[in-house]
């Protein structure tokens, strides 16, 4: 009794350990791994092993901006089962990510853009194992390419983070309920810009939505959005960035 009122506060209890086969995948890819469990002092039960593909998203309020966790898959593992003391158990595993997970591996200045994987163990009466995987989520060819070519016009890119909300372009929306926006800026000083730049991948092709702010315009923030296949030419992605810039 004794060992199992401990297990319920955490000392002695089951260990969770996720192992991915990789930590650094392609938007849209699929993420596979194993879950280790290793059995405590006593014999416990396991209601589910549930994972979370998490990201952090910047809300903006009255008193401020503040960050806070933010779901954007989920899958659970198993079905209930019971895990005997010291006994070490493996369960394989799939997760698509999802296609609005936000990209990390970005070269900006201030990136706060980060996405892992957070494995529990779901246990009655006690305090959960967790296990948190950071994860690098690459940007496919063509989102890649746009970016190049924002930078190669001239644009350093400043800034990265992910927006709780949605986001809507000319025929196109998120659906996550967060977007990710990446800003850039030149270093003009007649024709001083700034882009902010969001991408929304959906199945076969990369939808885009550029904010474009000129410090010196009396038009306000202008708006362009594009679709692009996954298979665009250097020719399409050119003619498409070319209308952001000539905003």
């Amino acid at each position: 009794m004794f060992g199992k009122l401990k297990a319920s506060l955490g000392i002695g209890a089951a260990k969770v350990d996720t192992v991915l086969e990789s930590m650094s995948v392609f938007q849209g890819e699929t993420l596979k791994g194993v879950v280790h469990i290793q059995g405590g002092d006593v014999e416990q039960h396991i209601d589910a092993i549930n994972l979370k593909l998490c990201t952090e998203v910047k809300v903006e309020s009255d008193s401020g901006a503040s960050y806070q966790s933010f779901i954007i898959g989920k899958l659970q593992a198993v079905q209930p089962f019971t895990i005997q003391p010291g006994e070490n158990k493996q369960v394989p595993f799939e997760l698509k990510l999802d296609d609005e997970t936000p990209i990390t591996a970005l070269n900006a200045l201030k990136n706060m853009c980060h996405v892992w994987v957070e494995t529990s163990l779901d246990i009655d009466f006690a305090i959960d194992p967790k296990d948190r995987d950071f994860l690098e989520i690459k940007p496919l060819p063509v989102a890649a390419k746009v970016i190049s070519a924002i930078e190669q016009a001239g644009f350093s890119m400043v800034k990265a983070d992910v927006e709780k909300g949605y986001l809507r372009g000319g025929n196109f929306s998120s659906k996550s309920g967060c977007y990710q926006e990446v800003e850039f800026r030149n270093n003009g000083f007649v024709n001083k810009k700034e882009i902010e730049l969001s991408f929304i991948l959906n199945g076969s092709v990369m939808h885009c939505l550029a904010e474009v702010d000129r410090a010196m315009s009396m038009r306000g923030d202008q708006y362009v959005s594009f679709t692009l296949p996954l298979t665009a030419s250097d020719a399409e992605i050119s003619n498409a960035v070319n209308r952001v810039l000539s905003v």
